[in-house]
């Protein structure tokens, strides 16, 4: 049977995400993304055209590799100015009733106990529709925005994070029973203190000894999403991961790590089915074929070449003005994301990228594809992305904001759902419900949290 296509929405609490230079253009909306009523319009968009999240990404640190230095990030607004994108969320979710939420929260700068309480706070502001993308960071900068020299190596990041994640799972799992809430008025016994316990834990890079803070809130865990591809990236989002973000240029690149990220899943003891994986696109569509082409040459007008080159330095680590514009690109061991300079150089050997074209790819969609065309062609590109490479679904990124959602939702929604491809309505419960059928607000018992119950 074929698969129904997931869709998250791809932004972050910035003026420009995935498409530098474009906040310039006349109709995009993006600079205000500093006030309520932005993200409040944006959810309710989303939610008519029923998709499953807003996914948020977030960075701690600015993008200072190209040119060793953040004056081109803060000049091109590169992804900085950054604010917080979990006080967004509340907003959103009490004009929407549906629609999820995955934010992005790093492992490496901030305690279990303090993360822990947040998202359980929103999963009850949320009622259950709040999802946590794990992440361990990538920028030198972030380390020295907390005071360290230099973060952790990238291996030693994901040494950490396990750790990290056995404590938010015996806070989220293990700290309230499900029969210790009473909310007994004519006894004036809220909760038994006999069915609620304290964690202790004194391990290699963390230390507690508390109960957690909140109740049990209706998913407990949050939807956990991951974002990592490198080789121990995978094996960390095999282990953990409910939804997995992966990025690529191609179906070449991408359809490997789905069935490495499944195979490993698999033999982490999961159903590898479950895991819900998701890559990056961009879609520029339109009501044919030559407007949407049209609509591409206009947006090209706006975008920064140097902006895809300060966002690829420093997911890479490589700071591209070293280099001339038609010098091919080589693989090298780098400390940032290992999988975003392996995607242009060794996942596909057919293609070698030179740094003009990674500058001209970056400036429209990050490192993912670009489709364009109308409604027709765009639901065909989606389908042969998903039937090929074995995803589950996109998320979203766009040019113009609230545009490029707003066609989408137009356009190429309908066609989706016309093809049986795409959900005609939302299902009711949690968002891990939505995702995996009713009754299933809870992590399932094959995941490693179910151990702390």
């Amino acid at each position: 049977m074929p698969k129904e296509i997931r869709l998250n929405a791809f932004d972050m609490n910035c003026v420009a995400h995935q498409s530098p230079g474009l906040w310039r253009h006349p109709r995009d909306r993006a600079l205000a993304y500093n006030t309520l009523d932005h993200w409040v319009e944006l959810a309710r968009l989303l939610e008519r055209g029923k998709f499953d999240a807003l996914f948020l990404a977030d960075v701690l640190g600015v993008y200072d590799v190209f040119r060793g230095s953040p004056d081109a990030a803060i000049a091109g607004a590169v992804q900085v100015p950054v604010n917080d994108p979990l006080l967004l969320v509340p907003a959103m979710a009490y004009v929407t009733r549906h629609l999820g939420f995955g934010v992005t929260c790093t492992v490496s700068y901030e305690h279990p106990y303090t993360l822990a309480r947040r998202f359980s706070t929103l999963d009850h502001l949320t009622a259950g529709r709040i999802g946590w993308n794990v992440v361990t960071g990538y920028l030198t900068s972030a380390a020295k925005g907390m005071g360290l020299d230099r973060q952790p190596e990238h291996d030693t990041r994901y040494e950490i994070a396990e750790e990290y994640m056995q404590m938010v799972y015996r806070l989220w799992e293990g700290s309230w029973e499900d029969a210790a809430i009473l909310r007994d008025r004519e006894h004036g016994v809220f909760a038994r203190p006999d069915k609620v316990h304290r964690i202790r834990h004194d391990g290699k890079y963390f230390a507690l000894d508390a109960i957690h803070l909140c109740e049990p809130s209706p998913q407990r865990t949050p939807l956990i999403y991951q974002a990592g591809a490198s080789t121990r990236g995978r094996q960390f989002a095999a282990t953990h991961a409910e939804c997995v973000f992966i990025n690529g240029p191609s179906k070449q690149v991408v359809a490997p790590i789905v069935a490495d990220l499944r195979r490993r899943a698999a033999a982490a003891g999961r159903n590898p089915a479950e895991i819900l994986i998701f890559t990056m696109i961009t879609v520029v569509t339109a009501a044919t074929s030559a407007a949407a082409w049209e609509k591409l040459e206009d947006y090209r007008r706006y975008a920064s070449e140097e902006g895809g080159l300060v966002l690829m330095s420093g997911w890479t680590g490589v700071d591209f003005s070293r280099y001339r514009l038609d010098d091919p690109v080589r693989h090298s061991r780098q400390d940032a994301q290992t999988s975003a300079l392996e995607a242009f150089t060794i996942a596909d050997p057919n293609r070698v990228w030179t740094v003009r074209e990674i500058a001209r790819h970056a400036a429209i969609g990050g490192r993912g594809p670009l489709l364009v065309g109308s409604a027709e062609e765009i639901a065909d590109q989606l389908i042969a992305w998903v039937d090929e490479t074995d995803i589950d679904g996109f998320n979203l990124a766009y040019a113009l904001l609230p545009e490029s959602f707003a066609d989408f939702i137009e356009l190429v929604v309908p066609e989706l759902q016309k093809r049986g491809r795409y959900k005609q309505d939302y299902a009711p419960g949690t968002l891990r419900e939505k995702l995996y059928g009713p009754g299933r607000a809870r992590l399932g018992t094959d995941h490693p949290a179910a151990r702390y119950r």
